[in-house]
């Protein structure tokens, strides 16, 4: 184990005992729970990282999820010609890129992985997958039937996975509501992997493997941090039970194709406008602290950098030190970190690639570890949404779900960066240099 991987092992601690002493009910605590959702990802980690077998694995998944990415692109190229084409890329007819556009270029992709991901629950390949990961969430960590249906569920679909566990919702303790947000923002969805992959895949080959690895991580961690955060103290109505997802079925696989690329629509709109409405507020935020900066400088001297995403990268500078990030990175990754809390991991993933491209990220190691803290829905925009939704299907319950909220966002970012640890432990290059850019 070298220096670096080190410091990630000691990260994992770190991230748990801030987790601990922001929770209100210590003596409450379940160690059953924080042991074995630690021991699922070391043991997972060891497998994708050290074992043949996983390695394999890995790089099977990785070049499958670039390959159906490329079938994506089809479809793009079909509707939007020489836009759709990549800066550095021709097009099939030999067309030239006109630059990188984010809304003809990237974002289409989730409506392809939203019909696609239908389909594989249409044919019962995703519930079964689904029940797999509930199942051993249940017997082994002895957390609730609904929780750990929801969790399993978040690996793979987003907001949707509320719905697995629609006709328990309005008896779910507290504890259960805070995991169950927990969840949907510690996780990516399926849907937009193809959209990160997209952004990192020519300068970052493995991207596609390291994000599913990154979704089927956070799962268990998710689990330790939120119970951590806040423990059980109520006995809830399916603890121990494994229970059967719920989930709306397509009458036929043609019907499941058009309610996916229905959702996708809706999908790919709503990000637009979410990336819409928070660049523009928070260039309005940042515009008045600087002005505020400013007036500062002239009554103390020196420069004042008030902006959001700078306070915040100062926040997060002791957790990526202890992630195993090498010191000349640090400041480049705590920024992407800070950033993503305000402008989404989409934002962030986008900003990472123009990092590796410049090369202001130095080493291999730092731009694996960012894959892992960024692969995550933990932001102010997912709160809303996740809150919101779940408010809308159980209205009385509102209140703890409100009060609930910035406490799960909290969880989440920890449970990502619980994460990114695991994988700086297993990590093997130590620092590597990244030839990647050049």
């Amino acid at each position: 184990m070298t220096y670096y991987n080190l410091i990630s092992f000691l990260g994992i601690i770190f991230v748990l005992f801030v987790a601990w002493i922001f929770s209100p009910e210590h003596k409450r605590i379940n160690w059953h729970v924080v042991f074995w959702g630690t021991f699922l990802q070391f043991l997972f980690a060891l497998f994708i990282f050290r074992f043949p077998a996983g390695i394999g694995l890995f790089n099977l998944l990785n070049s499958l999820v670039i390959k159906v990415f490329s079938f994506a692109r089809e479809g793009i190229y079909f509707l939007f010609g020489p836009l759709a084409v990549p800066p550095g890329e021709t097009g099939p007819g030999g067309e030239k890129s006109l630059g990188f556009i984010l809304a003809v270029q990237a974002l289409p992709t989730v409506i392809f992985f939203s019909s696609l991901m239908s389909l594989l629950y249409h044919w019962k390949i995703m519930p079964k997958l689904v029940e797999f990961f509930a199942r051993v969430f249940t017997k082994l960590m002895r957390v609730s039937g609904a929780e750990a249906l929801c969790t399993a569920s978040n690996i793979f679909v987003g907001i949707e996975s509320i719905f697995t566990i629609r006709p328990y919702i309005e008896k779910l303790t507290l504890s259960e509501i805070c995991t169950i947000l927990t969840a949907g923002m510690a996780t990516i969805a399926s849907t937009v992997l193809g959209l990160y992959v997209s952004f990192l895949h020519n300068l970052f080959p493995t991207i596609a493997g390291h994000l599913i690895s990154a979704s089927i991580l956070s799962a268990p961690a998710t689990l330790v941090v939120s119970k951590l955060i806040f423990p059980e103290k109520d006995k809830p109505l399916t603890l121990g039970r494994v229970i059967e997802p719920g989930y709306e079925k397509s009458s036929s696989w043609i019907e499941a194709i058009i309610r996916g690329a229905n959702e996708g629509v809706k999908l790919y709109v709503g990000i637009m406008a979410l990336l819409l409405a928070f660049l523009g507020l928070l260039a309005l935020f940042n515009g008045v602290m600087k002005e505020l900066g400013i007036l500062l400088g002239k009554i103390w001297g020196g420069e004042w950098d008030l902006s959001l995403p700078r306070i915040l990268s100062f926040l997060f500078r002791p957790f990526v030190f202890f992630l195993g990030v090498p010191r000349e990175d640090i400041g480049m990754v705590s920024q992407i970190l800070g950033e993503r809390v305000v402008l989404t991991e989409l934002f962030s993933y986008r900003h990472l690639a123009e990092l590796i491209r410049e090369g202001k990220i130095v080493y291999l190691r730092s731009v694996v570890i960012s894959a892992y803290a960024l692969c995550g829905f933990a932001h102010i925009a997912s709160l809303a949404i996740f809150t919101g939704g779940l408010s809308a299907l159980t209205p009385k319950r509102a209140k703890d779900i409100a009060r609930l909220g910035l406490r799960a966002l909290f969880s989440a970012t920890l449970a990502c960066l619980m994460t990114a640890a695991v994988a700086g432990i297993f990590f093997p290059e130590g620092k590597t240099i990244l030839l990647l850019s050049k």
